[in-house]
């Protein structure tokens, strides 16, 4: 089991930017593939990045493409999502999470963090 917690959100403008940060403890998290996911009011959950165990292949939904950027810290446990230019669409509560493959297929993430909210406003 990995325990997960992000941090690093907030309130910003359009085109700003914001770093967020997942910190793992528990099992290897070097086993993991990483993703993120966010959910904004009254919509469902939607895959934003994953990112494979070594770090070496990513995989972006296409509505951040360009603007996010996913990485990983095997040393430091720690999965990462920079991003750019945000947009008042990308408000939504972000998730990690850890799965068993680097896909967009939400069910294949099993281990879960509690959220970090990001409010962009127009």
């Amino acid at each position: 089991q990995l325990q997960l917690e992000e941090s690093g959100g907030g309130l910003v403008q359009a085109g700003d930017s914001l770093r967020l940060s997942c910190a793992a403890s528990g099992r290897a998290f070097s086993i993991y593939v990483m993703g993120w996911l966010r959910q904004a009011p009254g919509k469902a959950r939607e895959f934003v990045a994953a990112i494979g165990r070594t770090g070496g292949n990513t995989v972006y939904t296409d509505s951040v493409k360009g603007r996010f950027t996913i990485s990983r810290d095997n040393a430091k446990n720690t999965v990462y999502l920079q991003m750019n230019s945000l947009k008042p669409e990308d408000t939504a509560v972000y998730y990690c999470a850890g799965g068993v493959a680097l896909t967009s297929v939400i069910r294949t993430y099993s281990q879960w963090g509690q959220g970090t909210q990001v409010t962009v406003s127009s």
